[in-house]
């Protein structure tokens, strides 16, 4: 037997293999900065996606490497770069600089070849050369027409993701198994789930760092389609040739998007953005930020701390890559960049949030804006003439799918009102949920509550391949071929009723026609609310409680 991966697959081990591993030690504050050192302000429009993207591809802002020296702080996507000038806390957004070999795959062929026989990466350490990889054990091989298949194993103990490393002065790598497929069905039941069609997914090293006389890695693996794996955290100390291996019980199954490590060497604290994949959907909010504080008697088991938008300031829903610099821990999301004093995570006033949006100016002609995404009549109209000259962007989606024209979504502080027929409901999978997430399944599941309404970050947006894509707020049933006309996909929500039946929303959204609007990205400093209030879901669920009595 062979067994094939899935299209699927393909697609989430390509956004996989643009993950960046900081390949050096973590960094000081830069000092004596000079802001004639930083870059000029530039205009970088709002991407539009080729052919080859999907519509939702031209907001993906997901931090694929960061770049500092002394001046600035270069936080690299796919496609611009986001910079922070240290010598007067100001950003600046550039075209991207993203090293071509952080690039995802541009072809099958380059693909294929990846998870074949994947490269060894170097890493300086004492002066030495060391190289390493992670892979799956048998590994696949390129068979006719050039399917990737890997031969059927009947003994999951001996289906393993192994971590090669060759030291200085030697030509054949060691070995270390980092969990099995029998390790994987076992948690898997541990935690009451089937171990029934689970199969070991690509794995790929997420972080590299360099502390105390140690190398640490970050392993993260595919997900989605039956793939899975264990997060695991590596340590390897030259002295002894010995290998540590830190699997966190709390995280179980979920992918560790980068480390940092701050505390004593014999004692540390992990640093970890965190996420999950699944079918279609390479991108799912899981923990957030991750403070891990092993066990000294079992490294396996510690206490964990988690920073959502849930219950924290950061500004968005996955930690995609982190920055140590002394005191201060840099968080970059596909939302924005947060600066915290890590010695007091706890403490919202130690928090520094900026958010990457994009702004648009409007026209001196009167603008139509509609109320749902495929309305006929506008609602409203628009002008720089009787309001503010500036508008924000928030989103764009396709009215329809043969021509791809389509509307921004444009933030619209007067607001409007729908109510919707579908109501509250107790959120079932509750293990599921990130921490500080109420368990309640209702319209506005994918927003969060900030203390004042709720938001929803560009990460919190789940970009499902399927079905016609992301789900708004509104209602209509999701189809491959008419979009939904959807109220909003990002804007803010005041929740005005909710019962088990019916829904009643203001959102401070609207929709225009793209051609009216030229929209440019920038950042801008993410307010904390003064006095926030409690989330209202928290009556919703004693209702919802009480009438299951």
């Amino acid at each position: 037997m062979k067994l094939l991966i899935p299209i699927v697959g393909i697609v989430l081990l390509a956004n996989a293999c643009a993950s960046s591993a900081n390949n050096f030690s973590q960094v000081s504050n830069g000092v004596n900065s000079k802001t004639e050192n930083c870059p000029n302000s530039t205009v970088v429009s709002l991407p539009v996606p080729n052919k080859n993207e999907s519509f939702y591809d031209r907001f993906n802002y997901h931090i694929r490497n960061i770049v500092a020296n002394a001046d600035t702080i270069k936080f690299q996507t796919l496609k611009q770069d986001f910079v922070f000038c240290r010598g007067n806390n100001t950003w600046t957004v550039q075209p991207g600089t993203l090293p071509q070999e952080l690039q995802p795959p541009s072809n099958y062929a380059e693909l294929s070849q990846e998870i074949v026989n994947p490269k060894f990466k170097n890493l300086d350490f004492q002066g030495q050369t060391y190289q390493y990889r992670v892979i799956l054990e048998p590994r696949f091989s390129l068979g006719q027409n050039n399917n990737l298949s890997r031969p059927n194993i009947s003994d999951p103990a001996k289906d393993k993701i192994v971590l090669e490393l060759i030291a200085p002065n030697s030509k054949k790598p060691q070995q270390q198994t980092l969990y099995t497929l029998k390790d994987l069905q076992n948690a898997a039941v541990k935690e009451g789930y089937t171990a029934i069609g689970s199969q070991l997914g690509l794995p790929r090293v997420t972080a590299v760092v360099i502390y105390g006389d140690r190398i640490w890695w970050s392993v993260a693996f595919e997900q989605g389609e039956g793939n899975n794996g264990i997060a695991t955290i590596v340590s390897y100390e030259p002295q002894t040739n010995k290998f540590t291996l830190i699997k966190p019980q709390e995280l179980g199954f979920t992918q560790i998007t980068d480390l940092a490590i701050t505390g004593d060497a014999k004692n540390p604290t992990f640093w970890m953005g965190t996420h999950v994949s699944g079918e279609g959907n390479p991108y799912i909010p899981a923990k957030g930020l991750v403070a891990y504080r092993p066990s000294p008697q079992n490294p396996n088991s510690g206490t964990l701390s988690a920073y959502t938008v849930h219950n924290s300031p950061i500004v968005g829903a996955i930690p995609d890559k982190l920055l140590l610099e002394k005191e201060n821990l840099w968080v970059s999301t596909a939302n924005g960049v947060c600066q915290v004093k890590w010695q007091a995570v706890d403490n919202p006033q130690s928090w520094s949030c900026w958010r990457f949006t994009a702004m648009s100016k409007l026209p001196s002609t009167e603008l139509p804006l509609y109320s749902a995404l495929t309305n006929k009549t506008p609602a409203v109209f628009l002008s720089a003439n009787n309001s503010e000259k500036i508008v924000e962007v928030l989103w764009w989606s396709p009215v329809n799918f043969q021509t791809l024209k389509g509307r921004y979504e444009v933030r619209y502080p007067q607001g409007f009102t729908v109510a919707l027929d579908e109501g509250a409901s107790l959120y079932e999978f509750k293990r599921s949920l990130s921490p500080g997430q109420l368990p309640v399944n209702w319209p506005g599941f994918q927003w969060h509550w900030n203390g004042q309404s709720f938001m929803r970050a560009l990460d919190e947006v789940s970009l499902n391949a399927f079905g016609g894509g992301p789900r708004g707020l509104g209602s209509g049933e999701l189809s491959a071929n008419v979009p939904t006309n959807w109220n909003a996909m990002r804007g803010d929500l005041e929740l005005l009723q909710l019962t088990p039946k019916s829904t009643s929303i203001k959102y401070y959204s609207g929709w225009v026609d793209e051609a009216k609007l030229q929209p440019y990205l920038t950042v801008v400093p993410q307010e904390q609310p003064k006095n926030p209030q409690p989330n209202p879901l928290n009556a919703i669920i004693k209702q919802l409680e009480n009438s299951k009595k």
